[in-house]
């Protein structure tokens, strides 16, 4: 399978030669390396030039925009100025962040996902950061989530999604879409990939405000939103994140933000989120009447 990534970059002089020392190592390489220069103002560009001359397949392209670091927004519409310079001869589209260090079988696994099942449309490991000198995992999402940093689409999926939106919330609303066209979305817990920036560690007062917006806009309505706040808030440990994110959600509710689905695919996210939480309600209870039967 004909695989090409997308990568946007923004000041990533410290992190961007090791990420693309570890795709130009792969055991199964890429057929196109695009890496979207978003306005930085290090030595990126010439770090990533140094790469393209000894490895035709990676080229270089160049984006203004602001300086200001908001989830989302800026983020895809760097990729979707990467990803309009592709064509369309490839199986696999892919996203990365340009803080990664990928294991040297990372595409070939990848590729051998969405070969063993045609109805596979998206599939990708999990970030493990640097804590106390031990790379332990991200813990930010459930392990059936494929994280914003490492999303890998079959491209008729891609297709069928309408691609990438540019706004906070992209990375959930492109899972719950593959499953509204009953795509399988496959996380594969063997492929542990560092991610040498830990996520959100730029994010300022406003970007926290967006993700209760993200939520408004994915459809999910308030209570779904105040238990997936209450959940992220306590999985970053920083409970009073779950204010910020409730704040978010109410303003953009009373700004009638546009949603980033219809209404049908609104109806069908929700469906599906109250199933999710009632399946860990249950299976947590469980967990405590067999602790209980144990201790008994």
């Amino acid at each position: 399978m004909k695989y090409y990534l997308v990568i946007p970059a923004h000041n990533e002089e410290e992190f961007i030669s090791l990420t693309l020392a570890s795709l130009i190592s792969q055991t199964l390489l890429p057929k196109k390396v695009v890496i979207v220069n978003d306005n930085s103002t290090d030595r990126t560009a010439e770090i990533v030039q140094a790469f393209a001359k000894e490895h035709p397949y990676i080229s270089l392209v160049e984006k203004k925009s602001s300086a200001i670091h908001l989830p989302g927004s800026k983020v895809i519409q760097a990729f979707q100025t990467g990803f309009e310079t592709l064509d369309e001869d490839y199986d696999v589209i892919v996203k990365l962040d340009a803080d990664l260090i990928f294991p040297l079988n990372y595409f070939e696994t990848i590729t051998k996902h969405f070969q063993s099942d045609e109805k596979i449309g998206m599939v990708g490991g999990f970030c493990y950061i640097e804590k106390n000198g031990e790379w332990v995992l991200e813990n930010l999402t459930d392990k059936d989530h494929i994280r914003g940093a490492l999303k890998a689409y079959r491209k008729e999926t891609f297709k069928q999604i309408g691609g990438l939106r540019p706004q906070m919330g992209w990375d959930t609303v492109d899972e719950l879409l593959c499953k509204f066209y009953n795509w399988k979305v496959v996380t594969d817990e063997s492929l542990k990939v560092k991610h040498l920036k830990p996520t959100g560690a730029n994010y300022n007062k406003t970007a926290r405000y967006k993700q209760g917006e993200a939520f408004y806009t994915l459809g999910y309505g308030f209570w779904i939103t105040a238990i997936a706040s209450a959940k992220l808030a306590m999985m970053k440990k920083k409970p009073l994140l779950f204010f910020d994110y409730i704040q978010g959600f109410l303003k953009a509710k009373s700004e009638k933000k546009p949603l980033l689905v219809n209404e049908e695919q609104a109806q069908f996210i929700r469906r599906y989120r109250l199933k999710k939480m009632k399946e860990k309600i249950i299976s947590l209870i469980r967990h405590f009447e067999k602790a209980y039967r144990y201790h008994s």
